[in-house]
């Protein structure tokens, strides 16, 4: 079939093409063929599965032929309220329905705020120009308490810093996580359509780490086999203490095994050399030691391939090792913005 120029078709019979395209590639047929079979370039199905994905059927609806009914330029103040919604808010909660921010979402929010009915595409211009670009969101819980997070960044850790400044402390920051074998990060390059095959043992196995860093560039940790736990905190907690010089003070999670009965009484007898003290909960993005995991995860993990629970161990603790001997990368850790309160 010759393609035509369905822009010459009825607002009716455009609705009709797409949506049967839709469900043409829907019940299994390639972008191709339905363009084939339908009479459209292969591109167009491409942008009406696009719209389709972000807006639903809605979007591939009935299209008005001409300039939109209430279409205008928002004007400054509105751009404001806007950009304020997109920044401080989700779709969810100012009750669209969309999880994230697309240029659908957006659409319906001048839609329903200002009753202003633009394109996709002019959606798309005025975020650009606004300064907002397409990027992958970070998870935050919903347990978490912004007041306790305002709280540890305006006082609670402002308070810790003049202690160990007084006292001569160092501060450390500590976490620990578990790493498995099948883990796998990064891309490798292939023909189109053929998705590279990596060679890697098809059993699975894993082992753990506990670490410390500071914003000086020092770096503690611990591989270990088995499941965290009180005991292994405390074996830790040694090590910690033998390596330095002064007192140390320990901004660690919730974890029930730092908050133990059996950690606590331990470092209720070294209160010269250690203290405790703990993040608000649900809130990971505050501490540097996360960016050393991420780092660890992919790097030392997801782009080696060990066969054997000894060759992840060997992979890890040389990779730390490594790290280690490197005080400028401990240090790049706290460059991050959900962290660089902690660079002082």
């Amino acid at each position: 079939m010759e393609k035509q120029d369905s822009r010459s078709f009825s607002a009716e019979a455009q609705e009709v093409l797409r949506l049967r395209t839709l469900e043409a590639v829907r019940r299994g047929m390639n972008k191709t063929e339905a363009g084939l079979t339908f009479g459209v370039a292969r591109g167009t199905v491409q942008r009406w599965m696009k719209e389709y994905r972000e807006g639903g059927r809605r979007a591939l609806k009935k299209r008005r032929k001409g300039r939109p009914p209430g279409s205008r330029q928002l004007q400054a103040k509105e751009e404001a309220v806007v950009m304020r919604a997109l920044t401080d808010h989700t779709p969810d909660q100012l009750k669209l329905p969309f999880m994230l921010w697309t240029r659908a979402a957006v659409q319906q929010l001048l839609e329903d705020k200002f009753q202003v009915v633009v394109s996709v595409s002019t959606v798309g211009r005025w975020l650009k120009r606004w300064g907002f670009t397409p990027q992958k969101p970070v998870r935050r819980a919903f347990e978490q308490n912004p007041a306790a997070v305002q709280r540890w960044l305006t006082k609670e850790y402002p308070a810790i810093r003049r202690a160990a400044k007084q006292e001569g402390a160092e501060i450390h920051w500590g976490d620990e996580m578990g790493l498995r074998s099948d883990h796998q990060t990064g891309r490798s390059y292939g023909r189109k359509g053929q998705t590279p095959v990596i060679p890697g043992t098809g059993q699975r196995f894993g082992c753990n780490m506990i670490s410390t860093v500071t914003n000086r560039g020092t770096l503690r940790f611990m591989v270990f086999r088995g499941r965290f736990n009180a005991r292994v905190f405390v074996k830790f907690l040694e090590r910690l203490l033998k390596s330095a010089r002064g007192r140390v003070y320990l901004i660690v999670d919730g974890h029930p095994a730092h908050k133990s009965g059996k950690v606590k009484k331990w470092v209720a007898g070294r209160q010269e050399r250690i203290r405790l003290f703990y993040l608000p909960g649900y809130s990971p993005e505050l501490n540097p030691d996360e960016f050393l995991n991420n780092d660890v995860k992919s790097n030392a993990v997801g782009r080696r391939r060990p066969s054997n629970q000894a060759e992840l161990v060997a992979d890890v603790h040389g990779y730390l090792r490594s790290t280690q001997k490197q005080p400028k990368i401990v240090k790049n850790y706290f460059l991050a913005p959900s962290v660089r309160y902690a660079m002082d």
